[in-house]
Order: structure tokens, then C-alpha cells, then sequence
């Protein structure tokens, strides 16, 4: 098939425009960026051609050299501003990207030519030497457009042929002499540099294709998130509502409002408010899962007083601890330390970390909590006394849907979730949110955030409430 014939065929659908203009932009690319390669090959070739043969060839040469790379410097810059879906200017770009082709292979073959007219009937290693490194250059970095390679390299084995034929013609050699040796060994060479330049195009489709398969793929996964995000969130809400009504219910019956349970159904009702909570929860976690995938989490940074935050935080979620026989230890700290954070989101995340203590702590046992200035940063440390956590387990700690204990013997139940969620919180503050194996028995689990030197306003007294409890 040839130039002509080619051309006409790839402009013929749309998705065989697409793959051209893909495949010219890929040529133009390759082409920039080899661009002071090529110059130093040519500053090379012109030094031995003015050194060793004829400095006006050399200055001739340069002259043209120059003008085929202003010329492709331009078709580059064109090819890689064009519309990709239009026709026309797919055309315009091809055919000049032919004729930019045409002239710096054409330097390259005259080069060699003339530089094997100056040397006389020999055997020409330079001129040869310099067409095939061309070639090869040619069948590695040029294959993205088949008709481009195949016109570059027909203008190179012309040259190849004629050097040992002008010389076998007028010299008129017999067939045992080295010109014809040099003939056959350019024909060997020809047939090396298709080869070559049929596995770099070879190799060059393939990864188009696999960059395809990969752009395919990556779009059924964006298509699967977007769904499981959606389902997430339209069950959730869906949820939320009657789960609110039944909690509420449950919650009535178990304090007695609608008069007094039978003690034959206190159990059920004080386990059937115990998984309710658990829903409630789980509902809530992936309601703020789906927003920080969708990163429509909203915060509300100010300026937070850290001794006044901490002691509500503790005096909310002591209720929890008591139910487990756990004790919260505040200690004492400087009243002026500060962080700038969303007080809600820090509430949620002190909340899970005290949780968590108090749920992997034997009863009795006290946490302590304590905060320090550490540098620039602001440490809020929950120490443990539990049977503490390895190193090894620091990865699976945040991940989502990993309970720190997985085994059907934990005492009480959890999310999974929670961790995950307070460390994308911290991570949204530009803070730390990590842990460390104490000496003794426990873990300290820790947040690190930027301190504000700024002395807080009075800090406002909220309404101690409940915080979820995610493990």
C-alpha cells in the first residue's frame, strides 16, 4: 500500500482521525524533545565534512539543516496546537508533516551522497555509516505514523543503493570486487533496518493498545465508584430516617417513658438499643465516607482553646467509659495552648480515639489524656492501658472497614470506619493522627495539629451530648 493510498484510508472514520491525530501528536512530541540529540549528530557530521573534505559542503549542509529545523520546529508546534477532531487541519498538519519529512531526510541523503562523490570510488564507511545511524534514529524514535517512517526510510535506502552503484557504474567493477561487496552489505543493512523498524512499531502499537485497554478499564472503575457512591448515600439517607424513628422508640421503652419494661424484656430491649446505636453508627460513618470520597466534607476552622475543648470532649464521653468500667484522666495542661481546627470534626475524632480506649482497656483501668506543646504543633496524646498495638498493625489500624480487633471475642462491636474517617479529618487540618506502643502495656494514640499563639476567645460552653462511637 502505498503514501497516497494510506493517506486516504485514515481520515476515512472518525476513530481512524482520532488514532492519526493521536499517533501525530505522539510524532510531534518525539520530535521536540529529541531536538538537541539530533543537533549534536549534526554538529558532529558537519565538523568531519568541513575538517576532512570541504568546509563550503559543510556550510551548505548547515544552511539547509537549519531551514529543515526551523521548518519542523514550526509543523511541530502546529501539530501539537490542533484540534484533534477536526478533519481538515488533520490534513494540513499530515501533509506538512510529509513534507518536513521529505526535506531533513533528504539533507541526510545528500550529506552522505556528497560526502562519498569527495571520497571517490572506495568503500565508504562515513557516508554509510552516518545513513544507517540516521536510519536506526529513524526506526526507533520516528514510528508513531507509518507512512511518515516508510517515506524517511525509502529517501535513506535510495542512498544507500546509489553510493555503491554509482561507484560499481563508473567504474564498471567485476562482481568480485569490494564495490559490490559494499552493494550486498547495504542491502543486508536495509534488510536489518526494516526489521528494526517493524518491532519498534511493533512495540509502539502495542502500548497503544494497552493504553486503551487502560483507559477503558479506568473508566468502568470511575463508573463503579460513582455508583457505589451513589448507592451509599441514597441508602444511608434512606435509612436515616426510619432508623432515627425506631432509635427513638427503642430509647423511650428503655428509660421507661411509656411505663415500666417487664423485666422478661429488658434484655431484648437494652440489646435491641444496642445494635439500633450500632446502625446508627454505620449509617452515619458512610454518610461521611461518601462526602470526603466525594470531598464534600465541610469544616469550619476558628480558633480552639485545647484545655477548655478537652475537657468537654472527656465529659461527654465519660458516660460511655462508665459503661465499661473505664476511667478518662484529664491532666492538667496550659490554658493558653490553641489550635485552629473545626472543633465538631476534632470532637469526632477524639471521641473515636476515646472510644477505642475505652473499649480495648480492662475494666477498672484508667485513660489518660494530656496535651503538650511540641515545637510549632499542638499534641493531644490517649493513653491506654490495654494490650497494645504493633507496629506491624499500623497500616490496617486506618484502613477502612478493619476493626483493631476483627476476632469474634471483642466486647463491643464497631464500624470499622471510624479510624479511617478521623484520619482523613486530621489529614484535611494538615495535622498528624497517629500512634505509638508504650513501654509498658497500652498504646498512646495521638493528634498532632498546628498551634495558634494567639490567645482564644472565651471559650463557649456547649451542651454536653453523645458523640458517636466509632471503632
Amino acid at each position: 500500500m502505498g503514501l497516497a493510498s494510506t493517506y486516504n484510508i485514515t481520515f476515512r472514520t472518525p476513530r481512524n482521525l482520532f488514532l492519526l491525530t493521536a499517533q501525530m501528536t505522539d510524532y510531534a512530541r518525539v520530535g521536540q524533545n529529541l531536538f538537541w540529540q539530533r543537533q549534536g549528530l549534526y554538529l558532529a557530521a558537519l565538523v568531519l565534512e568541513a575538517v576532512y573534505y570541504s568546509w563550503i559542503a559543510a556550510l551548505i549542509t548547515l544552511g539547509a539543516v537549519v531551514v529543515a529545523e526551523a521548518f519542523d520546529f514550526y509543523v511541530f508546534k502546529r501539530v501539537l496546537n490542533m484540534k484533534k477532531r477536526n478533519r481538515k487541519e488533520a490534513r494540513l498538519c499530515l501533509r506538512l508533516l510529509y513534507l518536513g519529512t521529505a526535506i531533513s531526510s533528504l539533507n541526510i541523503a545528500v550529506f552522505a551522497i556528497t560526502i562519498a562523490i569527495l571520497q571517490g570510488h572506495t568503500t565508504h564507511f562515513m557516508p554509510l555509516f552516518f545513513l544507517f545511524a540516521a536510519a536506526v534514529f529513524a526506526a526507533m524514535n520516528n514510528h508513531q505514523v507509518q507512512s511518515i517512517l516508510t517515506l524517511r526510510l525509502c529517501i535513506y535506502f535510495a542512498a544507500f543503493l546509489f553510493i555503491p552503484l554509482y561507484d560499481i557504474v563508473s567504474t564498471g567493477a567485476p562482481i568480485m570486487s569490494e564495490l559490490w561487496v559494499q552493494f550486498f552489505t547495504s542491502l543486508f543493512v536495509m534488510f536489518f533496518i526494516v526489521d528494526s523498524s517493524r518491532v519498534s512499531r511493533g512495540l509502539y502499537l502495542k502500548t497503544l493498545q494497552q493504553m486503551k485497554e487502560l483507559r477503558a478499564e479506568h473508566a468502568k472503575t470511575k463508573a463503579a465508584y460513582v455508583a457505589k457512591s451513589e448507592f451509599l448515600s441514597t441508602v444511608s439517607h434512606e435509612l436515616r430516617t426510619p432508623l432515627t424513628c425506631i432509635k427513638g422508640s427503642l430509647d423511650l421503652i428503655g428509660h421507661g417513658a411509656m411505663g415500666k419494661v417487664p423485666e422478661s424484656m429488658e434484655k431484648g430491649v437494652t440489646m435491641a438499643q444496642r445494635n439500633a446505636d450500632r446502625l446508627s453508627d454505620l449509617v452515619n460513618d458512610l454518610l461521611d465516607l461518601q462526602k470526603m470520597d466525594a470531598g464534600r466534607m465541610e469544616f469550619n476552622f476558628d480558633t480552639v482553646n485545647v484545655e477548655s475543648f478537652l475537657a468537654q470532649t472527656v465529659a461527654a464521653n465519660q458516660p460511655y467509659a462508665n459503661s465499661l468500667d473505664i476511667n478518662f484522666d484529664l491532666t492538667a495542661m496550659d490554658p493558653a495552648l490553641c489550635v485552629h481546627a473545626d472543633e465538631d470534626r476534632l470532637e469526632q475524632v477524639l471521641s473515636n480515639i476515646l472510644s477505642n480506649a475505652a473499649k480495648f482497656s480492662a475494666p477498672g483501668e484508667t485513660v489518660t489524656i494530656s496535651a503538650e506543646a511540641v515545637g510549632d504543633d499542638v499534641r493531644i496524646s490517649v493513653v491506654d492501658r490495654g494490650c497494645g498495638l504493633s507496629e506491624e498493625a499500623r497500616q490496617v489500624v486506618f484502613e477502612e472497614f478493619r476493626q483493631l480487633d476483627s476476632s469474634d471475642r471483642r466486647k463491643v462491636g464497631g464500624t470499622g470506619l471510624g479510624m479511617n474517617i478521623s484520619k482523613r479529618i486530621i489529614d484535611a487540618h494538615e495535622g498528624i493522627l497517629d500512634y505509638a506502643k508504650n513501654e509498658g502495656p497500652g498504646t498512646t494514640f495521638f493528634v498532632e495539629l498546628k498551634r495558634v499563639d494567639v490567645p482564644a476567645k472565651t471559650h463557649p460552653q456547649r451542651n454536653v451530648h453523645w458523640m458517636r462511637q466509632s471503632a
